[in-house]
C-alpha cells in the first residue's frame, strides 16, 4: 500500500510538473499580427483581437467576432502570426467556428505587448488603395493617405484627418487594401481613433502606390456613377452633368475650380465626390481633393454617359 501511495504521489507530481512545463511552453509565443479570411481575401484583425484579448481568454470565432465576412460563401480561417523567445516564427490557424484559447500567447490579456510588426522578417505590403467608412457607406481616401504618407506621418485616424464623415453616428474604420511581394492580397483594418503606423507598408512616403483595384474584387470599373458634387463642408454644388461632359472626351483629368467653372467655397480646399453603386447594389463614395487627378477607369459607362440622374 505504501509503495502504491508513493507511486501515485510521484505520478501526480510528475503530471503536475509536466502540466506546468506545458503551460510555460504555451506561453512563449508573442503575437505579431492576425488576419481572417480565405484564400487571398483576408482582413487584418490584429487590433480587434487585442480588444477581445483584454476581456476574454477563450472565445468562439467567426464573422460576428470580427464584424466582417471577407470571403462570402467560403470557410474562413483566423491566422495568428507569432514569434517565440528564440525569434523563430510560427503561424497558428483556426477554422471558422472554432474556439480560441489565448493561454499559449504571451501578453494575451494585456493587449499592449503585441501587434503592429511585420509578419516575417522583411515582409512588407504595397498599398493598392484605401477606404474609410462603415457598412455600405465608404469614401475613397487613397489620395489623402498619399498626402499623409509624403510627410511620413504616424497619425490617429478619424473624421478630422480625412475631412469627412461618411457614416454619421456609426463607428468607422480605415481599410487599407495591399499586396505582398509574393502577390498575396491582404486588407488592414483600423477602427476609428486608432493610431495608424505604416511600418508594414513598402514605399510608404514615396507615393509609389495606389490607386489600384480592390483585392479579389474583379475588374476595376465596377461602379456605376449615381451623381457627383464639388465643394467643401456644407457648401457644395451638383456637378453631375458637367462630369458627364468631361467624361465624353477625357478618361483622366486634373480637377479644380476651372474644371467646373465655379468656386463654391472660396478660401477652402475643395473635393469632388463621386457617388457610385456596384453590381451588388452597394454604394460607395469616391473623394478627390482639389487639383488631384481623376481617372475614370474604375467607373462603368464613363465615356458613354450611362450614369447620373440617380439618387445617392
Amino acid at each position: 500500500m505504501r509503495f502504491r501511495s508513493t507511486l501515485q504521489l510521484s505520478l501526480a507530481l510528475a503530471l503536475c510538473a509536466l502540466g506546468m512545463c506545458a503551460t510555460a511552453f504555451a506561453q512563449q509565443y508573442t503575437i505579431i499580427s492576425a488576419d481572417y479570411g480565405a484564400g487571398n481575401r483576408t482582413v487584418d484583425v490584429t487590433q480587434k483581437l487585442q480588444q477581445i484579448a483584454s476581456t476574454n481568454r477563450t472565445f468562439r470565432m467567426g464573422n460576428s467576432t470580427f464584424g466582417i465576412d471577407p470571403a462570402p460563401g467560403q470557410v474562413k480561417t483566423l491566422r495568428i502570426f507569432t514569434r517565440d523567445s528564440r525569434n523563430g516564427y510560427r503561424t497558428f490557424e483556426f477554422r471558422e467556428g472554432s474556439t480560441i484559447d489565448g493561454a499559449q500567447f504571451n501578453g494575451w490579456g494585456g493587449g499592449g505587448s503585441w501587434g503592429n510588426l511585420p509578419n516575417r522578417p522583411g515582409e512588407q505590403y504595397q498599398i493598392l488603395r484605401a477606404d474609410y467608412g462603415a457598412g455600405n457607406r465608404w469614401v475613397d481616401v487613397t489620395q489623402r493617405l498619399q498626402q499623409l504618407a509624403s510627410t511620413d506621418r504616424t497619425f490617429r485616424m478619424g473624421n478630422q484627418i480625412f475631412g469627412t464623415d461618411p457614416a454619421p453616428g456609426v463607428v468607422k474604420s480605415l481599410r487599407i487594401f495591399a499586396r505582398s511581394p509574393n502577390g498575396r492580397d491582404r486588407t488592414f483594418e483600423y477602427p476609428e481613433n486608432a493610431m495608424v503606423d505604416f511600418s508594414l507598408f513598402s514605399n510608404w512616403n514615396s507615393g509609389n502606390w495606389g490607386p489600384g483595384p480592390l483585392p479579389g474584387s474583379g475588374p476595376v470599373n465596377q461602379y456605376a456613377i449615381l451623381r457627383a458634387d464639388y465643394g467643401a463642408g456644407n457648401r457644395r454644388i451638383d456637378v453631375t452633368q458637367r462630369l458627364q461632359q468631361i467624361a465624353a472626351s477625357n478618361r483622366t483629368f486634373k480637377m479644380g475650380n476651372d474644371t467646373f467653372g465655379t468656386d463654391p467655397a472660396p478660401g477652402q480646399v475643395k473635393t469632388l465626390r463621386i457617388y457610385g453603386r456596384d453590381s451588388r447594389g452597394n454604394t460607395r463614395t469616391f473623394e478627390y481633393r482639389e487639383n488631384s487627378l481623376v481617372d475614370g477607369a474604375q467607373f462603368t459607362g464613363w465615356s458613354g454617359g450611362h450614369w447620373g440622374n440617380n439618387p445617392r
